[in-house]
């Protein structure tokens, strides 16, 4: 067996698709199957640094749905990709629209989460809210889903949420599975000595303690949560909040200013990969307190690195999680505090942090790969 890996366009920034999509490759190819790699080609939109906005979008859009199809036309003229042995993976379900281009019946596709479709869809659940233009392009990614033979959904939830949105069948949908996203990148603790060193680089005092929040500046991360969880332990906590990854948005500033908490606030802006194992490794609690997700990586992160997790009690947080986390109704600040408070209890905290180390085991490279095999093969 051949496996095409279908990726995404580079101008689209989308760094975590991309590590996807190299570790796909990388586990076929230890398990030796081989693999090529097909992605979009800039032409149109060459002069742009990203296509996320502006005219870089628009011609970003060209080299994507115009040229690339196209360019898969003609290379599906060659007898080598006509062999039923060759298969086809698209490694981000945003380019479902190139399942019509492909051999459907040879053809695997993997949904990430259906958050920007719901969306798209008026579910303000979803806490994506979409343009004009956006409305009509998640429409379509998911009039394309639909039509998929094989399908892997990265959490039972996602894969409910879209059987949700389509006029399925058991038929139709019998190839549709759930294998779960493993680590991209190795995790595991940090000696204190070199974590110590790495925070003081990153401007983190390690004489102060502080719990961690990791993502984006979306709404949905609902990064607010931690400034009113911490103003809820009043004084019964004197440490920091570290944000770490994309900047504070100016709201998240205000809110701050307005709680009297400005001096208690560290963000670390897109921290290196040994500097993030160094946070998640000397974090007195890693907070995770989504409001919608498709899967969570940061969770099993922070479990991996030995801190114990308080997540939103929302789905997929207690599936990817397994309930070795503790959970808590992500608009109840007051919960999470107390559900803090406990982790000074030494049993509660060891029991929580071994735990989260035997969840981590079922996100394992070798497992994922395997059960993608077993789904190409089906």
């Amino acid at each position: 067996m051949k496996i095409i890996l279908i990726g995404n366009y580079s101008l689209d920034k989308q760094e975590s698709m991309k590590r996807f999509t190299f570790m796909l490759n990388d586990g076929f190819n230890k398990k030796g199957i081989e693999t090529e790699i097909w992605e979009p080609i800039v032409f149109f939109a060459f002069m742009f640094k990203n296509s996320t906005s502006g005219s870089g979008k628009w011609l970003g859009y060209v080299d994507k749905w115009l040229l690339f199809p196209i360019i898969l036309k003609f290379r599906l003229f060659k007898k080598k990709y006509k062999d039923k042995s060759t298969r086809f993976h698209i490694c981000d379900h945003s380019n479902a629209a190139y399942l019509k281009f492909l051999p459907q019946d040879r053809v695997v596709i993997t949904c990430h989460d259906v958050l920007a479709i719901r969306g798209a869809l008026g579910y303000t659940d979803a806490y994506c809210p979409a343009s004009g233009m956006g409305k009509i392009l998640q429409k379509w990614i998911l009039n394309n889903l639909k039509k998929a033979n094989r399908l892997a959904a990265v959490s039972h939830f996602t894969l409910n949420q879209l059987k949700d949105l389509i006029d399925s069948n058991v038929e139709k949908t019998k190839n549709w599975v759930v294998i779960h996203n493993a680590f991209n990148a190795e995790f595991e603790p940090l000696n204190v000595l070199k974590s110590k060193n790495l925070l003081q680089e990153m401007g983190v005092d390690t004489n102060i303690p502080y719990v961690l929040h990791v993502g984006s500046a979306l709404e949905r991360k609902n990064r607010k949560l931690l400034l009113y969880m911490i103003d809820k332990l009043g004084s019964n906590w004197n440490g920091k909040i570290c944000f770490a990854g994309k900047s504070m948005d100016s709201k998240l500033v205000d809110l701050a200013k307005k709680l009297d908490l400005e001096d208690r606030v560290i963000s670390v802006i897109r921290p290196t990969h040994e500097g993030l194992l160094a946070l998640y490794s000397s974090a007195e609690a890693f907070i995770f307190p989504s409001l919608s997700e498709g899967f969570g990586w940061p969770l099993i992160e922070a479990q991996a690195c030995g801190a114990p997790v308080i997540a939103s009690s929302f789905e997929p947080m207690p599936e990817v999680s397994n309930n070795t986390a503790i959970h808590v109704h992500p608009e109840d600040a007051e919960g999470f505090a107390k559900a803090f408070l406990s982790l000074r209890n030494t049993n509660i905290r060891d029991n929580i942090i071994e735990s989260g180390f035997k969840n981590i085991e079922r996100f394992r490279v070798e497992k994922m790969i395997v059960d993608y095999i077993g789904l190409h093969q089906n």
